[in-house]
């Protein structure tokens, strides 16, 4: 029996990781930690995120800000971001810029007959959000040819659980930066069964004024924004949904 650790989107927010990493402790640990990209990005302390992650052992996957950061791709980015992009290269340098480039798209755990995949967004592509709702037409577009019978992501920061055409879809949402109406930070611990895997999200509280000071004081530019999103805790497009 293995138990996983799944920690996703941490967008340089420490404090919200340190949290994460001391409520998995309390709740008996994990053979494995795995963080599933948007590491450091649009945090105030990106590279001291990406350290910690050394330092406890974590396994890490890329996402779609790993790629911004690393130069990756030709995604055309808004003043602002691009200026978010270029502050957080600065702050981690050129060693971990290197290191994110090298990241892995997706990892694997376990045999074939048991498997479990961890990606960022889906195991096609690292920016699509997969919707609590998505389609059949979506999924199989997405997901169709994989054969993991459990798959774990981020990238769309509200948490579910949903089966589909039997294999087990896991939205472990976001340690920094959530998005689903709860201010606290959220992962996932998955527990090898012999029948598939067992999931159980956690919700962990964090000192959300202290990382909105980070923010302001931090010299990210437009740092009001970031701290604007961490406050709200929700996506805009949702706020007639999430109370």
């Amino acid at each position: 029996m293995q138990r996983v650790a799944v920690l996703s989107d941490i967008h340089g927010n420490l404090v919200a990781l340190d949290a994460c990493l001391a409520d998995l402790v309390a709740q008996g640990g994990a053979d494995a930690i795995i963080a599933a990209g948007d590491l450091c990005l649009d945090g105030p302390r990106p590279k001291k995120v990406l350290q910690r992650l050394e330092e406890i052992g974590a396994k890490c996957i890329s996402g779609n800000t790993e790629r911004y950061l690393a130069g990756i791709g030709e995604e055309q980015h808004s003043s602002s971001e691009s200026a978010q992009i270029a502050w957080t290269r600065k702050q981690v340098g050129e060693k971990w810029l290197a290191w994110l480039h090298e990241l892995p798209f997706s990892l694997r755990v376990a045999d074939e007959e048991n498997e479990l995949l961890v990606v960022h967004a889906n195991p096609s592509n690292d920016e699509e959000h997969l919707w609590p709702d998505a389609d059949d037409a979506t999924l199989e577009r997405l997901i169709g040819e994989e054969c993991a019978k459990t798959i774990a992501f981020g990238h769309l920061h509200l948490p579910y659980v949903r089966h589909w055409r039997g294999r087990l879809l896991v939205n472990v949402a976001s340690v920094g930066l959530p998005k689903d109406g709860d201010a606290r930070a959220c992962y996932a611990i998955f527990t090898q069964r012999d029948g598939g895997w067992e999931v159980k999200h956690r919700r962990v509280t964090f000192d959300v004024k202290k990382v909105a000071t980070q923010l302001a004081d931090s010299g990210i530019p437009d740092s009001a924004e970031l701290v604007a999103s961490l406050r709200r805790h929700r996506y805009k497009r949702l706020k007639g949904y999430i109370p």
